[in-house]
């Protein structure tokens, strides 16, 4: 009896850690962007656009989607605002940075339905914050004179926090 209680023990005891460690393989960890690299890409990326003599807004969004911070020229138009979330949205949605995929969404292509998405906006701007291969948010520009411009002001925004990105 002592030994069937033995073995009743056990087998109650490795049940309970295998059920342990299967709910944490259902668990994935994942890196995000927080608060202060959003805000230091956003700064960065503005003054880019400021210095050009853009009147730009920039977003930055996490790696869910949301916006971590948004900052806009005092005179960008109403509309730069909404369209910089949804371009760093798209960039990361879609996993590719929002140049790429309005050159693969153009009309009368096999993915130009995306476009009728809603939120989707396939212009430059929008670009994907990546940290040691993991995509942890985007950023997006919007209000310069064009893709490229946005791009560029973008690009700066990623440029001044990849080091520490890295370096994490």
């Amino acid at each position: 009896m002592t030994t069937a209680r033995s073995f009743a023990s056990t087998l109650l005891a490795t049940l309970a850690l295998a059920g342990a460690c299967h709910a944490q393989k259902l668990l994935a960890p994942h890196t995000s962007l927080t608060t202060a690299a959003a805000l230091k890409a956003a700064q960065a990326a503005l003054a880019r656009c400021d210095r050009e003599g853009y009147t730009a807004a920039v977003a930055v969004v996490d790696r869910g989607g949301h916006a971590l911070v948004v900052l806009r020229n005092g005179l960008a138009g109403a509309h730069t605002v909404k369209t910089a979330i949804d371009k760093a949205w798209t960039a990361l949605s879609f996993r590719t940075d929002t140049t790429e995929l309005a050159a693969s969404s153009q009309s009368g292509r096999v993915q130009s339905g995306i476009r009728e998405l809603a939120n989707v906006v396939a212009l430059g701007g929008g670009m994907m914050i990546r940290a040691k291969g993991s995509l942890v948010g985007a950023i997006g520009v919007s209000g310069a004179p064009g893709g490229d411009a946005d791009d560029a002001c973008a690009k700066a925004g990623i440029a001044a926090i990849s080091d520490d990105l890295e370096l994490e």
